[in-house]
């Protein structure tokens, strides 16, 4: 799986959504030591959430990394003297200072061996400063399973096998605790996003989950747009429409570990 393109927009589409568990993360996180404190949002994406970190600690210093060139794009709309935004690629980063902050929402997921990082951005906290993430934790769920179930078929499994992301791109809770330590809090929600609209499971994924099989398939029109329909009909099965809109349960796995000051 290489890591897919994004579109802002089309990721935005649900951006309420997607803040939510962002903010339930933070929520969580602890005062923070540095005065003022240095913070890193990890996989920063468009922006949109990383800014609500200099609106927690309006002194800090945030920088927004992420490996998307469309997506820093939009990002830089937000860009203060306090919050800035840079390329980086999650595979291989390591933290060059001290961070009071580490913060990573809906991104590791993505990291293949993100799970041995883990010990370093511990080390490369600050005295009292704390490691904070949330990844999506559902790759069980329909949307997940029919998608790798469509790809693996005579049609697709020549051109999609190996595209979509597996079971084990984010690990049991408990192996989490085994690499952060007993004292990190970890937990899982799983959110019932009520979605308005035709297909909006579909209008979902095509914003995260499904962007490797587009990628894939970018160079045959004909066969991207076929392959998105059958994927459609199948959702629509899975995920029939209410009087009151579509619901999307959708599981997250939380953790957040502070280091001793």
């Amino acid at each position: 799986m290489t890591s897919p393109s994004w579109d802002p927009a089309q990721y935005l589409r649900h951006a309420d959504h997607r803040a939510r568990p962002f903010t339930d993360l933070l929520a969580r996180v602890p005062d923070l030591p540095g005065t003022p404190p240095r913070i890193a949002d990890l996989g920063c994406g468009p922006g949109n959430v990383t800014r609500l970190l200099t609106e927690r600690w309006p002194t800090a210093h945030v920088t927004g990394y992420d490996n998307s060139p469309q997506m820093l794009a939009d990002a830089a709309a937000y860009a203060t003297p306090r919050l800035d935004f840079a390329h980086a690629d999650l595979t291989t980063w390591t933290p060059d200072e001290p961070y009071d902050l580490l913060l990573s929402n809906a991104a590791l997921q993505w990291v293949p061996g993100h799970l041995d990082a883990l010990p370093a951005w511990l080390d490369a906290l600050a005295p009292g400063g704390t490691l904070a993430f949330q990844v999506p934790d559902n790759t069980d769920a329909p949307l997940h399973t029919l998608m790798r179930e469509l790809a693996a078929t005579p049609r697709w499994k020549s051109r999609l096998a190996g595209v979509l992301r597996e079971r084990n791109s984010v690990h049991p809770p408990e192996v989490y605790l085994a690499r952060l330590g007993p004292t990190a809090d970890i937990w899982r929600t799983t959110y019932l996003h009520v979605l308005p609209g035709p297909d909006p499971v579909l209008d979902w994924v095509k914003g995260t989950g499904l962007r490797p099989a587009l990628d894939a398939l970018a160079d045959d029109p004909e066969a991207r747009d076929t392959f998105v329909t059958e994927y459609r009909d199948l959702l629509r099965q899975a995920y029939p429409p209410h009087p009151h809109g579509t619901v999307l349960p959708f599981r997250r796995l939380f953790a957040v570990t502070t280091k001793a000051a």
